[in-house]
């Protein structure tokens, strides 16, 4: 696990401890068998306000005896401590490894009692030194949960997925306190499950644990730590019957925050891909409990990639939730909300939508594990920085044996701009975005629905090239992927410079430039000079809350 090259202050790190389950990331998960082409496909939005947009690296490597392997808090930077590191690691890129595994997450918080601030392992390095270490999902639990039980779990409730090339998996996570005898925590470790997603079946997760009632004996969809109930019966979290019991209910219990900001991403993901869950909107609204929505549901038609990749981009649109039609979209109807999550006004609170496209995401990823084909070729990290609204994917081999420039570690950080790095030139963009956002995202949008699928459409030809470079040399083959996969992402970066300077152009001052098919046009005197822009104004719900609020000031009335 690599040292992140700045550091947050202990105070951020407090706040992220305290408030994770409100505003952080996003997994929707598709099986083989829901997919189009086969494949195992899990995204992820890495949304904390904290975090840059980086891909992370990490060679495969060999380890003398007795090496040790120094542990950072992923959100904070902070030392946590080292553990042993073991003889040989696998090489990662990102989310996954060089054998198709996939783990991502996100954070439910749960029952503060159960931190454990003294242990050494954070979520964040229980998902990257895993990755190092298995090859299956099933290696990954087992690697995961050991490494929260032998050096101690630092983090609050976790849901992870876990996938490779077969199945994937949820497995929710939670410590067990401090609770310190003879000098010595006796309760370290953590109390979890584990849950294998039926092929053909979607699920997804985003703050909110979504594990309850779980099988006892069925150790080929579901295993547990054995003292998932026991442990809440001493701690007196539960007392009643052991197949009653819900991991979910008990280590997370459910609030207004846990439907509206969390569940209510879940449910937008189920209502796209899958029939009837017109029944499960006012619990997603918050508004009834009693409709718990399924762990998993199976989807109305198969999934493709970019189905997947767009699904990232959901603001609630067409739903009760859409935030393009109130006041709180200004003049352009903007689908965002600005923290904190909830407001008050007169005495009562109120809420801020939280969708899946959010603004202050640091990175997102789209990994696609695909049986059919060797290792060397068949994992595909589709990675993008900033907002999934306003950013692109583009696919990266994880045999590659290198990352792109604008991807770099180190290439800034979210205190220091850099001219060569994705996350910024995406931030600029959405940034402008969001200040007409009716109008400049479908700019974006046709930006990205060219590339992306120029992409998907290239990744056949792309395989069959390094499957006949395999046969005589995998590092050739590799070496190939890498190159595409390098210069594929330096040419979307390149695109985005020449976009923002466009958009700038084009939405300059308010105005809208006219275009033809070779650009903007020129009056009718002079080719320097721009034709008379369009002006559209603002949105009709705007208009008419100035009217209400300023008519008297504003009105136009004639002259006496």
């Amino acid at each position: 696990m690599r040292k992140r090259l700045f550091s947050l202050a202990a105070a951020v790190a407090a706040i992220l401890w305290a408030s994770p389950a409100a505003d952080a990331c996003t997994n929707i998960i598709v099986t083989k068998g829901a997919s189009k082409d086969g494949s195992v496909m899990v995204t992820y939005s890495a949304d904390s306000h904290v975090l840059y947009g980086e891909l992370y690296r990490t060679p495969a490597a060999d380890h003398a005896p007795g090496t040790m392997l120094k542990i950072f808090d992923w959100d904070s930077g902070r030392y946590m401590g080292q553990i042993p590191q073991i003889a040989h690691t696998y090489s990662t890129i990102g989310n996954m490894n060089e054998h198709q595994l996939i783990i991502t997450e996100t954070t439910f918080g749960g029952l503060s009692q159960l931190r454990d601030k003294d242990a050494i392992m954070d979520y964040g390095s229980l998902i990257y030194v895993t990755l190092q270490r298995a090859k299956t999902a099933r290696e990954a639990i087992d690697t995961l949960t050991s490494l929260a039980n032998e050096y101690g779990y630092a983090s609050s409730g976790e849901s992870f997925t876990i996938a490779d090339k077969n199945e994937v998996w949820i497995l929710e996570l939670i410590g067990k306190g401090s609770k310190i005898v003879n000098g010595k925590n006796v309760n370290k470790g953590a109390v979890w499950v584990a849950v294998r997603i039926p092929d053909g079946y979607i699920s997804s997760h985003a703050n909110q644990a979504r594990i309850r009632q779980f099988p006892l004996d069925d150790p080929d969809n579901c295993i547990y730590s054995p003292d998932v109930i026991s442990f809440a019966k001493s701690e007196k979290l539960y007392k009643g019957k052991d197949a009653d019991f819900s991991f979910a209910d008990v280590y997370n219990p459910l609030d207004f925050s846990g439907m509206r900001g969390c569940e209510a991403r879940v449910w937008s993901a189920f209502n796209r891909f899958a029939d009837g869950m017109d029944e499960y909107v006012e619990y997603a609204m918050g508004h009834d409990t009693s409709k718990r929505m399924p762990l998993y549901v199976k989807p109305k038609a198969k999934i493709s990639v970019k189905e997947l990749a767009d699904m990232m981009r959901d603001h609630y649109e067409d739903t009760p939730m859409d935030m393009r039609y109130d006041i709180g979209a200004g003049g352009h109807e903007l689908p965002y909300r600005l923290r904190p999550m909830t407001f008050t006004c007169d005495g009562v609170e109120y809420t801020n939508e939280r969708a899946i496209a959010t603004q202050q995401t640091g990175f997102w990823l789209l990994g696609q594990a695909r049986s059919w084909l060797p290792d060397e070729v068949g994992g595909i990290l589709w990675f993008g920085v900033d907002d999934a609204a306003t950013s692109c994917l583009t696919p990266i081999y994880t045999s590659s044996y290198d990352v792109p420039e604008c991807f770099r570690v180190g290439n800034g950080n979210l205190i220091t701009y850099s001219p060569t790095a994705a996350f910024w030139i995406f931030s600029r963009v959405a940034n402008a975005a969001y200040l007409r956002y009716d109008l400049i995202s479908k700019d974006i949008q046709k930006v990205i629905d060219r590339r992306e699928n120029q992409a998907i459409a290239e990744i056949p030809a792309i395989d069959k090239a390094a499957l006949e470079m395999l046969k005589v040399s995998p590092e050739a083959a590799r070496q190939f992927l890498t190159n595409y996969s390098v210069d594929k992402a330096q040419s979307m970066f390149d695109e985005w410079v020449v976009l923002d300077n466009y958009l700038l152009v084009k939405y300059i001052d308010g105005n809208v430039k006219k275009e033809g098919p070779d650009g903007f046009l020129p009056n009718e005197f002079d080719a320097t000079r721009a034709a008379s822009p369009d002006q559209p104004g603002y949105s009709e719900k705007w208009k008419k809350a100035v009217a209400e609020d300023a008519g008297e000031t504003l009105k136009v009335v004639p002259v006496k």
